[in-house]
């Protein structure tokens, strides 16, 4: 058997997400289907982790096995976008791994960013790639909270219910936001995330912003560890898988 890597970028915006499902659209049941049409083999994609619907990928990793060798990476290239491009799906590279290579267990940090247009204006360029929000967010009162939450930490607070992590304790390695002209973008690095957890934390970011909450009020709801005292997730649209580092 013959094990790869492939880099994935999508627009996750008519997908239901990256897991396959029994029902709707999904990316990883196309790659996959795709693959296994191209190989004539049926393969079994594994993918470095599940991004919920509406949430994109700069650069997604998965892996599969197969018993036919792929000796010509650019044609294998070509002839699976020529299936993918349409549904604004593009696999970047395809790299050749050794058995003990897992895209979801072998990762050692994973880098999420989440986009918010802050202006008037509707994006129109950034329309289903970023959160629009109108009211004027405070940068600096944002990167203040921000701080708090780096480190090793119980995130219950920003665990959807469904979550089925065995664990709520994850360490945060970073979180960065910086703003150009009216696009924030905040950056979060950690091995491993929550399900739904950039999102909450971004929601509870963005009240910071608003002055809805004080840096006070948002350390008291993370330190609490209840779902319910969380304000609500960001919208999927502006959440991107920036990058699995191994």
């Amino acid at each position: 058997m013959f094990k790869y890597q492939i880099l994935i970028e999508y627009v996750g915006t008519s997908f239901r997400g990256w897991q396959i499902q029994k029902k709707g659209k999904t990316i990883q049941g196309l790659i996959q289907e795709k693959i296994s049409k191209i190989l004539k083999e049926k393969i079994v994609l594994f993918g470095s982790g599940r991004t919920d619907k509406g949430v994109h990928a700069i650069e997604q990793s998965a892996h599969f096995e197969c018993q036919k060798k792929i000796k010509n990476f650019d044609k294998f290239l070509s002839s699976i976008n020529y299936f993918l491009n349409k549904d604004l799906v593009t696999v970047l590279k395809i790299k050749k791994k050794n058995q003990n290579f897992h895209s979801r267990f072998s990762a050692k940090m994973r880098i999420y960013k989440y986009i918010i247009i802050n202006r008037l204006s509707v994006p129109v360029l950034d329309q289903k790639r970023a959160w629009h929000v109108i009211k004027k967010l405070d940068l600096e009162s944002m990167k203040n909270a921000a701080k708090k939450l780096v480190g090793t930490k119980d995130f219950s607070t920003f665990r959807k219910n469904s979550c089925r992590a065995k664990s709520p304790i994850k360490t945060m390695k970073s979180v960065k936001i910086k703003m150009r002209k009216n696009k924030i973008e905040i950056e979060f690095q950690s091995q491993s995330f929550l399900q739904q957890q950039v999102r909450s934390m971004v929601g509870c970011l963005k009240y910071v912003g608003e002055k809805k909450w004080s840096l006070k009020k948002f350390i008291f709801v993370m330190n609490k560890k209840k779902r319910i005292l969380c304000a609500p997730p960001a919208p999927p649209e502006g959440l991107y898988l920036v990058r699995v580092v191994y």
